[in-house]
């Protein structure tokens, strides 16, 4: 078992509005990834996701955990995409704040 990616991605919104801009967010990532991750399942309870995805044919679980100064993401990976976890923690860093920078 590898142990879980965590990143965390900084905001200064407030809890509602970077809820909101995720919730946006993570719709529109669904469909623009389409072609490389299968959501399988995604749970809101409060301000916080659990989630499991199919991404390379390898499946992948995590929680979401939206807070009033910062995302935190935590994600379990398979072996094969754990190899591949630095450059995975920085495409979901830069998405994220994509995400929540002000419009």
């Amino acid at each position: 078992m590898t142990k879980p990616l965590v990143v965390s991605i900084p905001h200064r919104l407030g809890k509602e509005e970077a809820l909101r801009r995720m919730k946006a967010g993570l719709g529109s990532a669904r469909t623009q990834y389409a072609q490389l991750i299968q959501v399988n399942e995604e749970v809101w309870s409060g301000d916080r996701l659990a989630f499991s995805v199919t991404a390379m044919k390898q499946q992948v679980s995590g929680f979401m955990d939206v807070f009033e100064d910062h995302v935190r993401l935590e994600v379990t990976l398979p072996w094969l995409l754990s190899r591949l976890a630095h450059g995975i923690q920085g495409v979901i860093q830069k998405k994220g704040t994509l995400m929540l920078d002000k419009k």
